[in-house]
């Protein structure tokens, strides 16, 4: 008996989980309106009229018509070269809408985002990035943790709890 309340809350549990998501996706803005909200993580809906690699291995998505001077175009989408193989072949994209999701940063001038995993055009979140300020210093391969704790330093070499240069010797006659 006990077995059938668990299952049946497991039901109700699965039932409620598209609630609890967040049912449906924020609506996704054009680029125009992108430009506006600097350092928001958004949707961004764009045609994309051409797919631009520089030498360094760096890939644009023009998102601006080629009627549209290059000075007048206020936003763009960036793969850089380290994240070639999480993103894949974006000629595919070429003449085509997509849905890009991503943070919005201000670039050169004008409003960006960095596309660095192939989940950013079904929504997903972009690649992880540490911050590379606080792993300075440190390697995954070390013993030593990955901050400085004054808790953990030993100031002093071997001291710990108790000095060793107050301690009272035991005097071996009295253990016996």
């Amino acid at each position: 008996m006990r077995w059938l309340a668990h299952i049946t809350t497991l039901g109700i549990v699965a039932a409620s989980l598209p609630c609890w998501a967040g049912g449906k996706q924020k609506p996704c803005v054009s680029a125009d309106e992108a430009t506006k909200m600097v350092n928001k993580d958004v949707c961004v809906t764009a045609h994309i009229y051409d797919v631009v690699e520089l030498p360094d291995g760096t890939r644009y998505l023009d998102v601006c018509s080629p009627d549209t001077p290059d000075a007048q175009c206020r936003f763009t989408i960036i793969n850089p070269w380290e994240d070639r193989e999480d993103v894949g072949d974006l000629r595919k994209f070429r003449d085509m809408d997509v849905h890009v999701r991503g943070i919005v940063k201000p670039m050169h001038g004008r409003a960006g985002m960095v596309l660095n995993h192939v989940r950013q055009f079904n929504g997903g979140p972009p690649k992880f990035a540490p911050n590379p300020r606080l792993l300075h210093g440190f390697a995954g391969d070390q013993e030593r943790p990955p901050v400085s704790d004054p808790n953990l330093h030993t100031y002093g070499g071997h001291r710990s709890f108790m000095n060793s240069r107050s301690q009272v010797p035991l005097d071996k006659n009295a253990a016996k």
